[in-house]
């Protein structure tokens, strides 16, 4: 059984926030905060670190990263997205990103330096292994990976905390991951997949409902663009966790950095967060309502009934993953390993069957010509 290697010193900085990390318990009057910085570091330590002491500074208890490997994420063959740069292969975009995990390793010792929580997202089995090495206290899995049953399996074996975030899923979705990772130790993140997320579509009273349905602590992963509405109203609704994207400037050319928060803003979200924990939920939801109108805190409030956002209805099936094609198959070839991968279809690909699917696969014939990329379906088979 894997278990972190913890020091007496970091226990005690960890237990001062308020977060026991081995029963992911928190204290509603401490929220864990956490900084997404995610890729936006662009492979430059040093930037990194700049990021690392801004969020810092601006109120953040913990620091997230991605651990990038195109080839565990998505094919070539996906399609393209417009950066202030021009048009460019979402593939090529992730292998700009890539670093070693010498990389993180010194990340992790900057972060811990500074008192803070470091949590990562692998998104693949080779970035899951690697991560594992850095002896993490915690682990992430992202939204699009929540149906990633090889991932969540090897990350439920390390046996350590876990946040998994919840954006473009149904209820079974959800259900079907924490019968591979339980319910002990774990967090789920709601989350909107959508880049920006319109404040409506949270629905936040889901919280209370999907923790109480499912045993589990709940958080929020918030991609609007508002600094402190949703923050609030999910510690209201009883979050226990905030992640949000934070950059140095929205100019900067992260994937992310368009709508994440840069310092002035984060601070202010912090101080809100802080401010409203204090308080019970009537009085933080009327507080709100003054400030912000009835009608708009309602909006975001929801009606606490699962389902997908209007904004993010649309890819699902696309942002998750599925089975895919990793070269051009012939009709009746035997499937074997090295022909198919687990990936997120994105742009312009058809999906193909969950990833529930992968071994059942192996040794059956193609019945038809599956193009490079596109997702492998029953038809197919």
């Amino acid at each position: 059984m894997f278990l972190p290697v913890k020091t007496a010193e970091y226990n005690i900085i960890v237990e001062s926030k308020g977060f026991d990390i081995n029963t992911v318990s928190y204290n509603r009057k401490k929220v864990l905060i956490i900084a997404e910085l995610g890729t936006s570091h662009g492979r430059d330590i040093l930037k990194a670190k700049e990021l690392i002491d801004a969020a810092s500074e601006s109120g953040a208890d913990c620091i997230k990263f991605q651990i990038v490997y195109a080839d565990e994420i998505l094919h070539p063959n996906t399609g393209e997205v417009t950066l202030p740069g021009g048009r460019i292969r979402l593939y090529d975009r992730f292998k700009q990103l890539e670093t070693g995990p010498d990389f993180y390793a010194e990340l992790k010792e900057y972060v811990e330096s500074r008192g803070l929580l470091f949590l990562a997202t692998p998104f693949g089995l080779r970035s899951a292994g690697e991560l594992k090495a850095l002896n993490p206290l915690a682990v992430k899995a992202a939204s699009p990976e929540l149906n990633y049953t090889a991932l969540l399996n090897v990350l439920a074996s390390y046996h350590i905390p876990m946040f998994l975030s919840t954006g473009v899923s149904k209820l079974s979705d959800i259900e079907a991951a924490l019968e591979i990772t339980g319910t002990d130790r774990v967090c789920l993140l709601h989350c909107v997949t959508s880049y920006p997320a319109p404040e409506r579509d949270y629905n936040l009273r889901l919280l209370p409902n999907l923790g109480s349905l499912l045993g589990v602590n709940m958080g929020i992963s918030d991609h609007s663009l508002d600094p402190d509405l949703v923050p609030a109203l999910a510690v209201a609704m009883g979050a226990v966790a905030i992640e949000k994207h934070f950059c140095l400037s929205r100019n900067d050319p992260g994937l992310d950095d368009p709508i994440a928060l840069p310092p002035e803003d984060f601070a202010r979200m912090t101080g809100t967060v802080r401010r409203v924990s204090a308080m019970e939920t009537g009085d933080i939801v009327k507080t709100l309502s003054r400030e912000r109108g009835s009608e708009s805190v309602n909006a975001v409030l929801g009606d606490g009934v699962k389902r997908l956002a209007p904004s993010e209805a649309a890819n699902y099936e696309r942002t998750n993953r599925s089975i895919h094609a990793l070269h051009d198959i012939p009709p009746g070839k035997i499937i074997a390993p090295g022909d198919l991968a687990v990936l997120r279809t994105e742009k312009i690909l058809r999906p193909g069957l969950p990833p529930s699917w992968e071994g059942r696969l192996y040794g059956r014939k193609s019945r038809n010509f599956i193009p490079a990329g596109q997702g492998i379906g029953f038809e197919d088979i």
